[in-house]
């Protein structure tokens, strides 16, 4: 059978990005259509790589779709209860931004710290059959 090299800088890569687009899109939150595309493209990334051949690549998929998807659908359920979630908060702009900085408190640090982990992680080339 014919095999193919997957570079080291190609599943540092894979590794890194659903957790770099996933911090951006928190980030950027308030810019409302772009975290719906990344919601929308990121279950395109995450079924890539969770199947990666590289057990690196799909923890740190994972992991980062935990974080991701739990803020996402948390935030969904916030959205059902903002009737008393304003009551409590004050106003709908003050729980918005309490939902957002959440969302800041909860993907982005890990975030970053996974990528700083992918950059200081031994990567190598791995040989894999082609089907």
């Amino acid at each position: 059978m014919p095999t193919k090299v997957l570079s080291a800088s190609s599943q540092k890569k894979s590794a890194k990005i659903f957790n770099l687009l996933s911090v951006i899109a928190i980030i950027l939150m308030p810019i409302f259509p772009l975290l719906l595309i990344w919601i929308a493209a990121s279950i395109v990334v995450y079924s890539a790589n969770i199947y990666h051949p590289n057990p690196l690549v799909r923890r740190y998929t994972k992991y980062a779709g935990y974080r991701f998807y739990g803020f996402t659908g948390a935030s969904l359920a916030s959205m059902l209860f903002s009737g008393v979630l304003m009551k409590i908060a004050g106003d709908a702009l003050t729980l918005m931004v309490s939902i957002w900085g959440l969302g800041i408190l909860i993907v982005v640090p890990m975030g970053v710290w996974s990528l700083y982990k992918a950059d200081r992680e031994r990567w190598k080339e791995m040989l894999i059959e082609e089907i």
